[in-house]
Formats: structure tokens, sequence, C-alpha cells
């Protein structure tokens, strides 16, 4: 009768564990996931068990791993795009001048007398063309004056690629003109930020093969930000 008893026990608690194993494959078939509660109660060791391992990140986490085709050796901001650099002394603007640009001469058919003087920025720093072209034609011992009326009201401003220009009265279109005579070289050179001094490395621009004429009444007009305020003069 003692043994019959206890078998009736054991059925009993045997019973009551298929019940709550049933309670739990219920919730997990709901959609909502296994309660914490459920689990614990048929299993002790569950929450142990059901715990992720610390070394695999979970997904959306910080030490996720890159994706396909990036790279870890480019520092990221918190939003995943690359950080921004500090800003370098390769940015500030320098003086334009022989060895940052090139220079192009050519005579113009109108105005008459006249050549169009081109400085394309062909570094990669904007640079500014201070006052006007010291030009020297041939053997010349000195450059001829500006036309002072000629003067912008800023400095040229060249980005890297932009071109400046001045003119250069070539002579007299009255004949007026002392000296004239033609050459066949020329030399450009360029002001410094105080105007006193030519800075950097001189342009060669080359002339005509049967060369331009010159005389005595030969000016420049101030670097312009445009071609025609160039040869408006």
């Amino acid at each position: 009768m003692s043994s019959l008893r206890t078998s009736r026990i054991r059925l009993a608690g045997a019973a009551t564990t298929v019940a709550l194993a049933a309670l739990s494959l219920t919730a997990c078939n709901d959609g909502t996931g296994v309660h914490a509660e459920s689990v614990a109660a048929t299993t002790p060791t569950a929450h142990a068990s059901s715990s992720a391992p610390s070394s695999v990140p979970s997904s959306g986490s910080a030490t996720s791993a890159p994706e396909a085709g990036t790279t870890t050796g480019t520092p990221k901001s918190a939003a995943g795009t690359p950080a921004a650099k500090a800003p370098t002394s390769a940015g500030k603007p320098v003086t334009c001048e022989g060895s940052n640009t090139k220079t192009v001469a050519a005579p113009l058919n109108r105005p008459v007398n006249h050549m169009l003087l081109t400085v394309t920025n062909t570094g990669s720093r904007t640079c500014y063309l201070y006052f006007y072209p010291a030009v020297r034609f041939g053997e010349a011992q000195s450059v001829p004056p500006v036309i002072e009326d000629s003067q912008p009201q800023a400095v040229v401003t060249l980005a890297p690629g932009e071109s400046g220009y001045a003119s250069v009265n070539l002579s007299a279109t009255d004949g007026s003109g002392t000296n004239g005579h033609t050459v066949n070289s020329l030399d450009v050179y360029f002001h410094g930020r105080s105007g006193n001094e030519s800075v950097g490395t001189g342009a060669h621009p080359s002339l005509p093969a049967k060369g331009v004429y010159v005389d005595d009444s030969l000016k420049v007009t101030y670097w312009q930000q445009s071609m025609d305020d160039a040869i408006n003069w």
C-alpha cells in the first residue's frame, strides 16, 4: 500500500513536470519567445545556457565585423563615415610666379599694336597676381611703365586652373613713338605683395617668329581678372 502511494506521488510529480513543459512550449509557439519564469521553473540551468558567449558580438553593436569591401585602417566617426582630416597648410594661397603658372603672349588684331598676356595657375593652391607684369622685351634694360588707371579694385586671385590677364601697348598707333624696333624675345616677371620686388622665377613666353614691333610708348596694364578688362586699355 505504501509503495502504491509512493508511485502515485511520483506519477503526480511527473504530470506536473509535463504540464509545465507544455506551458513552456506554448509560450514558444505564440511568437513571443520563452519567458524566463517558465524556463526557470522547468530547468534550473536554462538561464546559464541561454546567454550568448561574450566573445561573439551582437548584431549592430560597435564591435561588429566590418562589411565586405571596407577596410579597418581608416578612422571612422560615430556615424560610420570617414573621420574628417585636420586642415593643413597646403591650402594657403601663394604668390603667382613662373614656377606655378603658365604664361602665353598673343598679339591682338584689336586693339591694334596690343598684346595679351594670359597667366594660368598650374599649381595646386590658389595664387595671387599682384600689381602688374614686369616685362622685358629683347635686351631692354628697364621695364615699361604701368597704366595707372587700369588698377582693379581687388588683387587678382587665381584658383588652380584659372587665368588672369594683362595687355601690353606695344607701340603708338599714330606713329608718334620713338626708337621703334623689332624684338624676338620676352621675359615676364611677377611682383610680390609689397610691389617693390620680383618674386620666384620669371616666365619666358614665345613670340611670333617674325617678332613684334615696340617703341618708347610701350606700357602695360595691371593684372585683370577678365580678358575684357585687360584689352579695354
